[in-house]
């Protein structure tokens, strides 16, 4: 089951199924009115949308209209809690050895909470104050629970996982590396995410969901060439870990996105990298010096998961501009 939100005007949108092949949507506020609504009461609603689902990939569905990413918000345009790890060891190792960092302790992962009050549509230009700052994408995965209670096994956190969503989390490198000095973390460092307009249910990936982990490649272009294609699947820990990770001291409610980190892989001279910063350190290792530029102003970023039948959750699409103030 495929789903998005579509942009009415309103904070949180209205609630639409997707067709397998990304074509029509159906609006199905009855059952429920928004995606925050539908994963509260997800018990509830999840076989009245299936019906729906499939009516909708069989022709039948009266109401139906064309799916046009534009239309769409993020499918979560702002959710309760943002919750970001760090499950690809290669992207820790690379940034430790090009710039002397201390290692990060081994067995546990690695999470910070983010701004979660603004999720951008993966098709909106983006506004930073200067280039100054050290603009980058990071291509990542993330999944959407239900209810989660204080202190679940990572066994039982798999069932929690409702939805699958592909985000680009925004990073401002400059500023970041000032804020991890502080030994407060990042405020300043870390933007809204954005996201691409359809989420997915795990059943969606058939063979490629298994063990918590995604086994599909998440494809980054950037000035119209393909910048990376790393393997999603190789994660060290996979979703139900971190979201165990997340709850060991508290519960997370319904809406609660937890994402993978940046998806990067042992192999990245073949498949390349989801980020400029994980290039930047490999061209540091290589040469002693990192060239690759951070985004400029005007500058596009496409951010996918394709399966042989097309794109898995649209496309995040965006344009990179300079607020005019910072002009």
């Amino acid at each position: 089951m495929k789903l998005a939100t579509l942009n009415d005007g309103t904070r949180d949108g209205t609630l639409v199924l997707v067709s397998q092949d990304l074509r029509t949507i159906l609006p199905c506020s009855m059952t429920a009115p928004t995606l925050q609504a539908a994963i509260e009461r997800w018990d509830e609603v999840e076989a009245p949308l299936v019906r729906l689902s499939r009516a909708l990939d069989a022709g039948q569905a009266p109401g139906t209209l064309p799916f046009e990413a534009t239309s769409m918000k993020a499918p979560l345009p702002r959710a309760w809690q943002w919750l970001d790890g760090s499950a690809f060891p290669t992207h820790g190792d690379l940034m430790q050895t090009a710039y002397n960092l201390p290692p990060v302790p081994a067995g546990v992962p690695l999470m910070y909470q983010g701004l979660s009050h603004q999720f951008i549509a993966g098709h909106d230009d983006v506004a930073f104050p200067s280039v100054e700052d050290g603009i980058d994408f990071e291509a990542e995965l993330a999944v959407i629970v239900d209810d989660v209670p204080q202190g679940v096994s990572a066994e039982d956190a798999l069932g929690h996982i409702k939805l699958i969503m592909l985000v680009n989390d925004w990073s401002l490198r400059i500023i970041g590396s000032a804020e991890m000095r502080t030994g407060f973390g990042w405020v300043q460092a870390k933007p809204a995410c954005s996201a691409a307009p359809v989420v997915v249910t795990p059943d969606e990936l058939g063979d490629r969901w298994e063990n918590g982990r995604v086994h599909l490649p998440v494809l980054v272009h950037y000035h119209g060439l393909q910048f990376g294609a790393a393997e999603a699947g190789s994660m060290a820990f996979g979703f139900h870990d971190l979201i165990a990770h997340a709850a060991r001291t508290r519960s997370l409610c319904a809406g609660t996105i937890i994402g993978s980190g940046t998806i990067s892989n042992r192999n990245y001279a073949q498949v390349g990298s989801s980020c400029i910063a994980e290039k930047r350190a490999i061209e540091k290792i290589g040469s002693g010096e990192a060239f690759t530029p951070f985004m400029q102003d005007g500058e596009s970023v496409r951010i996918e998961v394709r399966q042989l039948r097309g794109s898995l959750f649209g496309a995040i699409d965006q344009r990179v501009v300079v607020a005019a103030t910072a002009r």
